[in-house]
């Protein structure tokens, strides 16, 4: 063979990742702190662990990625908010035991890397990196020829916070006569679109640029709204002592989230109509007759965020917690979720 091949002519371009890299790297340092010790580019990032404000510091990891809310910005052609869900979801993860965000690392991987794609998506990663006070230390960028479709991507996103010992939150205290909080969610988050393509897309026959008049919007905005970051309104409470516990809605829905920080020996009535559900969930449930435990099992319900107390500082939280509403109460019981 007279022809010398190189990496390009397998499909991955080295000068791609260079243009994408110079971008990301200016949105990353945008993020960093005088903890971080590394610039984008080492093989490793480098962060200080000195906590000198901490009796005991706790290290609160997690990792999570956006799920098939891709393709709908695979659809749409947006690219800028996918990054802000990843950091939030990621954020909350780790918040329900009262851990504040130190850093974040991203790996995005593709078939062909359009740099003009993967930096929007980079951008929007820092931008929530700075408003949830996180550092961007690191990430992968990866592509990878014959492995995925034409203009799609994968996300995922791998969080590390810190919390003192002495106040973490892990619902062990949580007693029947305790209230349940719910903070209002944006939309579906970055959970149950599965079946959410298949409401709108399939059964439906509806497209992302569908308008819908009980949503005000089209089907892809809707379906776009930002993951939202609770850690703004919890920030200033979690040392507080007066939160029991935390759980984030996510995959699973009420019915298997709350009870992953409940005693044995408890169970929480939810009362439906205590809140403001979002048009879309009204739409979904009316497109595939979709029954009621499928949906709390399923979807946030316009709830992203659970709060437990004690009955006598329900008035205090939720003066500080800003939007939010009583949804609900502790029983005695046995780790279970009723909605009424």
């Amino acid at each position: 063979m007279s022809k010398s091949i190189s990496y390009s002519d397998a499909g991955v371009s080295i000068d791609n990742a260079n243009i994408a890299l110079e971008k990301i790297k200016s949105y990353a340092k945008s993020t960093f702190n005088d903890q971080t010790l590394t610039e984008i580019g080492s093989f490793g990032g480098m962060f200080s662990a000195m906590f000198p404000e901490m009796r005991e510091p706790i290290l609160v990891a997690s990792a999570d990625g956006v799920g098939t809310k891709l393709k709908i910005a695979f659809d749409t052609g947006i690219h800028d908010t996918i990054g802000q869900d990843l950091v939030n979801h990621c954020v909350n993860d780790i918040l329900v035991q009262g851990a504040k965000p130190l850093f974040f690392l991203d790996y995005f991987a593709t078939g062909k890397l359009s740099p003009e794609v993967t930096t929007s998506v980079i951008e929007g990663i820092s931008i929530a990196c700075r408003e949830n006070s996180c550092v961007l230390l690191g990430g992968e960028t990866a592509e990878m020829p014959g492995f995925y479709k034409d203009g799609e991507y994968d996300l995922a996103g791998f969080i590390v916070g810190v919390v003192d010992r002495a106040k973490v939150i892990d619902g062990k205290n949580i007693a029947a006569g305790d209230v349940v909080l719910g903070l209002p969610s944006n939309g579906l988050q970055t959970n149950g679109y599965s079946l959410a393509r298949k409401l709108f897309f399939e059964i439906g026959g509806l497209k992302v640029d569908s308008y819908l008049e009980e949503l005000s919007a089209t089907v892809g905005e809707t379906l776009l709204e930002k993951h939202t970051s609770y850690l703004k309104p919890l920030e200033n409470l979690l040392d507080s002592g007066k939160i029991k516990g935390l759980a984030h809605i996510t995959g699973g829905g009420f019915l298997e989230n709350i009870p992953r920080i409940l005693p044995k020996n408890v169970a929480v009535e939810i009362e439906r109509g205590t809140w403001t559900e979002l048009p879309v969930f009204g739409a979904m449930q009316k497109l595939g007759n979709v029954t009621d435990a499928e949906m709390f099992r399923t979807f946030n319900m316009g709830i992203g965020m659970i709060v437990i107390c004690a009955e006598n500082d329900q008035e205090f939280l939720q003066e500080n917690l800003g939007a939010s509403f009583r949804i609900g109460r502790v029983t005695e019981g046995s780790c279970e979720v009723k909605i009424k």
